[in-house]
């Protein structure tokens, strides 16, 4: 059960207008990384969890997350006010102007409208997790950016209280993970194939104009890891679909189906 209260969570004080900052504050409102985004999507993580512990923390999240979507809402419609009577202002954006009367509405900066398809649902919980992790980052950043292109010292106020509570949920919503008590690399039930998990592919290889090269670290050397070095260099031959062999290995079997396949054409040729 939602029930509204007037007041906003975070006060916003707007002192100069500015519509074309009001258009880029609708990429937090409607957009994929927006409050709307974020609020559908841990609120439906949350009906369809099995585990009450989580369910509680995807519930307050999503909720405090219509919160942010008021806060955002009110700041753009409070710097797109300019575009309801002045043709200028309406030139900002008018898609706003004409088909919004000047106020919020379910698009991003660009005008495309809000999708489902922004929604990263899947019913295992901690892959849900990962995903809303990812998301308060890339909100984070957005938040981040949109402070920099602002002078107005109420809206950087507003701004910079969103901007810190997506923190606040990344970090909430990494304890739960790690909470469950699951190897990170665990995912689903069915594990993944010995070895081949294991095989780093150096698949960009080279040096460029600017001085890039391979690269070694942590994320492909040390501990388990296997350097599989520039494998689409190898002459690889199989005639079992999802399998590879050495180049020795194929000539090797290649040798003796070509010896099979003469044999059967002298056996054929006697009769």
């Amino acid at each position: 059960m939602y029930h509204h209260v007037k007041q906003l969570m975070y006060t916003v004080n707007v002192g100069t207008p500015d519509p074309k900052f009001g258009n880029m504050l609708l990429e937090q409102f409607g957009g994929a990384n927006g409050e709307l985004a974020a609020a559908m999507q841990y609120s439906i993580q949350g009906l369809n969890c099995d585990d009450p512990e989580r369910k509680d923390l995807l519930m307050d999240i999503g909720t405090e997350e219509l919160s942010h979507l008021e806060v955002v809402g009110t700041l753009a419609r409070l710097h797109l006010k300019p575009t309801k009577n002045q043709r200028s202002a309406a030139e900002a954006d008018p898609l706003i102007a004409i088909a919004g009367g000047g106020g919020a509405s379910l698009y991003n900066s660009q005008g495309d409208p809000w999708t489902a398809d922004y929604l990263k649902i899947t019913g295992e919980l901690d892959v849900d997790l990962r995903s809303n992790i990812a998301a308060e980052a890339r909100a984070k950043i957005v938040y981040e950016r949109l402070i920099n292109f602002t002078d107005d010292p109420g809206t950087i106020d507003a701004l910079q209280f969103l901007m810190t509570r997506e923190i606040t949920h990344m970090k909430a919503f990494t304890l739960a993970l790690e909470s469950m008590g699951k190897d990170r690399f665990s995912i689903g039930l069915i594990p993944p194939t010995p070895g081949l998990v294991n095989q780093y592919f150096n698949d960009s290889t080279g040096e460029n104009e600017m001085g890039d090269t391979d690269a070694r670290g942590p994320w492909n050397q040390g501990g388990d890891w296997e350097f599989v070095e520039a494998p689409a260099f190898e002459p690889f031959k199989s005639e079992k679909a999802g399998t590879r062999q050495s180049a020795s290995s194929a000539e090797s079997q290649g040798d003796g189906h070509a010896k099979k396949r003469s044999a059967a054409a002298s056996s054929k040729a006697t009769y």
